[in-house]
C-alpha cells in the first residue's frame, strides 16, 4: 500500500492529512507554525517529522513505512532556493520520511485544493494577497507585500482605515462623510484607550498586526448593525479585493477559462464578511469588461489535500479525487447583461460548475 501526504503549513499552525492509494483519508493532524522564516529550518523540518509521525501513529501505519510522497504547501516558500533547501533538511535529518517532496507556497496549495489546472486565489486575512497560477506553472501576483507596502483589502488595513479616518476627522484634516462616534468608542475599548496619544504605543512601540487587524472582527459587527463609517471601510475594501483581481486577469490562460469562468479561491476571515464587501467589489468589476465569468469558491477541506494533489502530480501518480467535494461556490460574475440585468449571483446561478 502507498500512502502520500500533505501539509498545509501556517505561520501559527499547520495541518497534515494523508491519502491511500484510492485517494481516502487515513489520517490527519495539526501542529504547530511552519514558515520557516520564523523558526528556521531545523525547526521546520522537526515539526513536518513530527506531524507525519503522529499521523502514521493514528493510522496505523508502520513508522518504517515511508510516505511515496508528501506535498508541503507552507507559508514562508516562496523561492525556489529556499524550497530546495527545506527538502534538502528533510532528506538529511529523516531519510526515512518520504521517498518525494513538493515544496510551494501556502497559496499554491490553495488553489490546487479546488482544481487541478490552477486559478487564483485572493487572501483576505491579517494581510492580502492575490495570485494567478496558470497550467503551464507560470503565476502573476498583486499584493502580498506586508502593511508597509500593501494589504489593500485585508483586515490590517480595514482596521487601519477606520482609525485613520477618526484621527484625520478630529484633525479636521479630512472630515469623514459618517459620523465617528460610535467606531472610536469601539476602537477605545479594542486597544483599551481613552485618548489618541496613547494609541500610538500600539502603532509603534508595541504594534502588533494580529491584534490591530483583529480590531476588523468588531467593525464587521457595527457594520451588520448599520453603522456607515463601518459599512463605507468594507465596501472601499471590496474595491481594493475586485482592483486586485483586475490587475492579474490579462494573465489568464486560456484552458484556466474552457468552462467560461474562472476559479477564485477566496481565504480568510475578511470574506467571512461578503455581504459588506459585495456592493463595492461588484461596482469595481463593472468598471471593465471581463471576457469570462468569475467564479468566487470557498474552500471546504483543509488546503493540505491541494497540498498532497500537488505531492502525487509531482511524481505523476494517478490518485483519485473529486474536486468539487473540496469547495463550495460562494459568488459568481459575468460581465454580461441579460435583459438589462447583470448576471451575477449568489450560489451556483449564473456560471458553470465545471472545474
Amino acid at each position: 500500500m502507498k500512502y502520500f501526504g500533505g501539509i498545509e503549513g501556517g505561520a501559527t499552525h499547520s495541518r497534515l492529512v494523508i491519502c491511500d492509494e484510492k485517494g481516502e483519508c487515513c489520517a490527519t493532524t495539526t501542529g504547530l507554525g511552519t514558515n520557516h522564516w520564523h523558526i528556521g529550518m531545523t525547526e521546520c523540518a522537526r515539526r513536518i517529522a513530527d506531524m507525519v509521525e503522529r499521523a502514521k501513529t493514528e493510522a496505523g501505519i508502520p513508522q518504517e513505512t515511508r510516505l511515496t510522497s508528501l506535498g508541503l504547501s507552507l507559508s514562508g516558500c516562496e523561492h525556489e532556493t529556499n524550497n530546495r533547501e527545506l527538502e534538502q533538511e528533510l532528506r538529511a535529518q529523516f531519510p526515512n520520511l518520504s521517498d518525494n517532496y513538493t515544496v510551494t507556497s501556502d497559496t499554491v496549495g490553495s488553489i490546487f485544493t479546488a482544481s487541478p489546472n490552477g486559478g487564483m486565489v485572493v487572501i483576505s486575512g491579517t494581510g492580502s494577497n492575490a495570485l494567478l497560477r496558470n497550467p503551464d506553472g507560470t503565476s502573476y501576483n498583486c499584493g502580498g507585500w506586508g502593511h508597509f507596502m500593501g494589504d489593500e483589502g485585508s483586515a490590517w488595513y480595514i482596521s487601519h482605515r477606520a482609525v485613520k479616518m477618526i484621527f484625520d476627522d478630529m484633525d479636521n484634516f479630512e472630515k469623514s462623510p459618517y459620523p465617528i462616534d460610535h467606531i472610536w468608542k469601539l476602537v477605545k475599548e479594542h486597544f483599551k484607550v481613552e485618548s489618541r496619544h496613547e494609541i500610538l504605543t500600539h502603532c509603534y512601540a508595541k504594534f502588533d498586526k494580529p491584534f490591530y487587524a483583529s480590531l476588523c472582527k468588531k467593525l464587521s459587527h457595527a457594520a451588520e448593525q448599520g453603522d456607515e463609517l463601518a459599512k463605507f471601510v468594507f465596501h472601499e475594501a471590496g474595491c481594493h479585493l475586485a482592483r486586485s483581481i483586475q490587475a492579474v486577469l490579462p494573465h489568464v490562460h486560456e484552458d484556466l477559462v474552457e468552462s467560461g469562468d474562472l476559479n477564485i479561491v477566496c481565504v480568510g476571515s475578511v470574506w467571512l464578511s461578503w455581504t459588506l464587501l459585495k456592493d463595492g467589489f461588484v461596482e469595481t468589476l463593472k468598471k471593465k469588461n471581463i471576457p469570462f465569468g468569475l467564479k468566487l469558491i470557498r474552500i471546504t477541506k483543509s488546503m493540505a489535500y491541494g497540498a498532497c494533489y500537488l505531492g502525487v502530480d509531482g511524481i505523476g501518480y494517478p490518485l483519485p479525487r473529486n474536486y468539487s467535494d473540496n469547495f463550495e461556490v460562494m459568488y459568481c460574475y459575468k460581465n454580461l447583461y441579460t435583459n438589462g440585468a447583470m448576471n451575477g449571483n449568489n450560489g451556483t446561478n449564473g456560471c458553470s460548475l465545471k472545474v
